[in-house]
């Protein structure tokens, strides 16, 4: 099955690389770069935590680890550059992000099964809301915070997500309700993870957290999905039961 499941994701990186590739083709070839730069650091960084939840559970954990601790560093980072003014801001989002990051750790000690549905349907999701905005995008729903956030986008995203959350539905062994509930969960925190991210940055004036991974924002930027994500699926198999 596991097989199965990397030949649909490497069709879904055909398709999407066809979608960059019709967004790009109108684009200077400076930002044309840049955006296949970051559809390539993408590739890897599914394939990287695809194979340590299939092949070493334990890998993927310290791989979150790594990811919460940058990610607190890139927050404490930015109050620090902002003069350590707004402080109410960053008290309030370094404390929703220790509580999701306890969540998402929760998280990571599910069985595989259930670590490797989540992942998929946010990385479906994150990926394809980002083509269906670029390719159809025209109605702005955030824009002081997210200027190129679109209903297009995000419908497009969780239109495919959904759809493959019954392909994969085999990696879930809960009751059909159960999938759909935790399935819009996902969709739901990874928009508002991805939001909240945004509207940090936009408080302390700056367009990125931080340059460390090419082409994207940070580890904030790129993981935001994952960790709120991640964390609904703990808060609702620990504390839903489903």
């Amino acid at each position: 099955m596991i097989k199965t499941i990397y030949i649909i994701i490497l069709i879904y990186f055909i398709l999407g690389g066809v979608g960059f590739y019709f967004i790009n083709r109108k684009k200077d070839a400076e930002t044309a770069r840049n955006s296949y730069i970051k559809f390539i650091t993408y590739f890897f960084i599914i394939n990287i935590l695809f194979f340590s939840i299939v092949l070493a559970p334990t890998l993927f954990q310290l791989l979150l680890l790594f990811i919460i601790t940058i990610s607190a560093f890139e927050l404490f980072n930015l109050f620090k550059k902002g003069g350590f003014n707004k402080k109410k801001v960053f008290y309030t989002s370094f404390l929703i992000f220790l509580v999701l990051s306890v969540a998402l750790f929760g998280f990571s000690r599910l069985s595989s099964e259930v670590i490797l549905f989540s992942f998929l349907i946010l990385s479906i999701f994150d990926s394809f809301s980002q083509i269906s905005g670029q390719l159809f995008g025209k109605t702005k729903i955030a824009l002081s915070v997210s200027p190129n956030k679109t209903a297009e986008g995000v419908a497009g995203g969780a239109i495919i997500a959904f759809i493959s959350s019954f392909l994969l539905k085999g990696l879930y062994q809960g009751e059909l309700i159960n999938l759909v509930v935790i399935t819009a969960g996902i969709l739901l925190f990874a928009f508002a993870g991805d939001l909240a991210a945004s509207y940090y940055k936009r408080v302390f004036g700056v367009k990125d957290f931080s340059s460390a991974i090419p082409g994207h924002g940070g580890f904030l930027d790129r993981f935001d999905s994952l960790i709120a994500g991640g964390a609904w699926v703990g808060f609702s198999i620990y504390l839903l039961g489903l």
